[in-house]
């Protein structure tokens, strides 16, 4: 039997969602409890992975067992796992859905303050330069329009193609303009290619880049000669989607 699990976790103290040799990451911790829950010896599926310090506010992952279990696993789960990850739901499903190939959408949400907040050190990138909003957003705008993401991928040649089809991405800021978030969904994204995508708009607007320096890139596919990323805390995961998980 196959079981998708819908969970949560803050990735602060994790390197990243994908278990590896000599580093702590969340599929181990959960593999871990798990297979001490229920006296197996399973591997668990994501459906994708996260950077080191990356959050997820929506995850879902699969795991096979031979017999059904019997006693309350969420909450058992829930009080085993450490603070940082949650366990929201757990769902049978059919034996060959898969929780990496069969999602068809997924939504990011990156996270920027403008003033210094202590309290959001761990879940938003502070940047303190003045940004013009106005700006970011007509370059965010720019981004649906396009499919090949070459230009903003780590490493493009690593991936059969660089084609995404972006279905939305917006830029919301609160009154003050001091709180941002920039929220794009799509059918897949690159290696790093959001926290590139984060950077080049905030180049946008600090005034290093212009909109057409912006567009140059994904219309020629050049990439730029250095080639940055956003920081890892301020991006959540934050919507998987499944035709049969409404």
């Amino acid at each position: 039997m196959r079981y998708f699990f819908h969970i949560a976790y803050k990735g602060t103290n994790y390197r990243g969602w994908q278990r590896q040799p000599n580093a702590i990451s969340v599929q181990e911790v959960i593999e871990n409890e798990v297979n001490r829950l229920l006296k197996i010896n399973t591997f668990i599926v994501g459906c994708g992975r996260t950077d080191a310090g990356v959050h997820a506010s929506q995850f879902f992952f699969h795991l096979d067992v031979e017999n059904d279990w019997q006693d309350n696993l969420k909450f058992k789960l829930n009080k085993a796992l450490p603070d940082d990850i949650a366990v929201h739901d757990i769902i049978q499903v059919d034996d060959k859905a898969h929780a990496q190939f069969h999602a068809t959408e997924r939504t990011y949400d990156y996270h920027i303050h403008t003033r210094k907040m202590p309290f959001l050190n761990d879940v938003s990138t502070l940047y303190e330069e003045k940004l013009d909003l106005e700006k970011m957003k007509m370059a965010t705008a720019i981004l649906p329009k396009y499919k090949d993401f070459y230009a903003f991928c780590k490493t493009p040649d690593k991936h059969n193609n660089t084609i995404c089809h972006i279905k939305s991405a917006e830029l919301f800021a609160d009154e003050s303009g001091e709180k941002i978030r920039f929220q794009i969904t799509s059918n897949r994204f690159l290696r790093g290619m959001i926290r590139i995508i984060v950077d080049r708009l905030v180049e946008v607007g600090k005034g290093n880049w212009s909109i057409e320096k912006f567009e140059y890139h994904l219309n020629s596919k050049e990439r730029p000669q250095f080639t940055n990323f956003a920081p890892p805390q301020g991006l959540f995961l934050s919507k998987v989607v499944y035709p049969f998980i409404g």
